[in-house]
Formats: C-alpha cells, sequence, structure tokens
C-alpha cells in the first residue's frame, strides 16, 4: 500500500512512521512502546480494511485520532492540535468539550 503525503510524493506504508509520530504525542505520558505497536497494528489494519491500494496521508492522520483517544485523551489533544491546526484556545476547547461529552455518554 502506498501512502500519498500532502507534498504529492507517494511512499510505501511504514507502521513505524505511525508510531514516531504518535510517539511525540505521547511523551511524558503513561503510554508503553507495546500500546504505541498496538495502535499501529490498528491504524493498519483500518486503513487496509478499506482496500485502496493508495491512501491519502490525511487518512491516516483520521485513522489514528479515535483509537489515540481510547489510549490517552492528552496524547490525543496533544496529536489533534497538530494534525488539525488548532489555532485558538476556542479549538481546544470544543476538542475538550467533546471529550467531556463522549464521556457523559459513554457513563
Amino acid at each position: 500500500m502506498n501512502v500519498i503525503k500532502r507534498n504529492g510524493v507517494v511512499e510505501s506504508f511504514s507502521r513505524e512512521k505511525i508510531v514516531s509520530g504518535v510517539r511525540k504525542a505521547c511523551q511524558g505520558r503513561p503510554v508503553t512502546d507495546t500500546d504505541l505497536a498496538v495502535l499501529a497494528q490498528k491504524v493498519e489494519e483500518a486503513i487496509r480494511a478499506t482496500g485502496a491500494a493508495q491512501i491519502d496521508a490525511n487518512e491516516i492522520g483520521l485513522a489514528i485520532l479515535s483509537p489515540l483517544r481510547d489510549l490517552d485523551e492528552v496524547a490525543y489533544l496533544r496529536f489533534a492540535s497538530v494534525y488539525q491546526a488548532f489555532d485558538s484556545l476556542d479549538d481546544f476547547d470544543a476538542a475538550i468539550s467533546q471529550l467531556r461529552l463522549d464521556h457523559g455518554t459513554a457513563s
């Protein structure tokens, strides 16, 4: 499977790139290398399930968000803030409000 990056370059899918990108968001959090490997596997499985031979890098980022949120909400906010280009406190507030809402409905 190939990944089409934002700049148009096409490269082979790499689970390790997912791990390294998410690892930055997880710095200082109680997340193990095993947790990251499992997350990367889930993301890869979700992407491969689409059956696409090529996938946009943006789609990989979207596929990371949900399992990362389940793993660690602080890491999720860090990743989402960069990935979704948060540029104000309102963006963070909206994301935190959604997390709180999700907790309310999950209870």
